[in-house]
């Protein structure tokens, strides 16, 4: 599936308060839902052994799907477009990757 038509097709569903006008919500949505993925993991190995069991890699794909949600609704409330975002990404860390500075800290390494 392309980026664009996921954050369109996505952005058809969205309902919250003044959408189109609120980046808020959608931050706070994708803090929510990374914060519930990265409780399933850290139950994975607290309870687990650090075993992925098939179960719950189909249940972090739904909550992963949850994240990408509010990724694309936060883009749409920038006036960004996923795929550019995408985009932007990958070249940032390839250009990392060339100076190797992919390790360490700071946003313009």
């Amino acid at each position: 599936m392309d980026l664009n038509d996921y954050q369109l097709q996505a952005r058809s569903t969205a309902r919250y308060p003044d959408v189109g006008a609120n980046p808020i919500y959608p931050t706070l949505g994708l803090c929510g839902e990374a914060g519930e993925v990265a409780d399933k993991v850290k139950k994975v190995l607290r309870d687990r052994g650090g075993v992925f069991e098939p179960q719950l890699v189909e249940d972090l794909a739904l909550e992963l799907g949850d994240v990408l949600w509010y990724v694309a609704q936060l883009a749409s409330e920038l006036g960004l477009e996923l795929d550019d975002v995408a985009q932007a990404n990958l070249a940032k860390l390839a250009g990392r990757a060339k100076r190797q500075t992919l390790g360490g800290s700071g946003d313009h390494r």
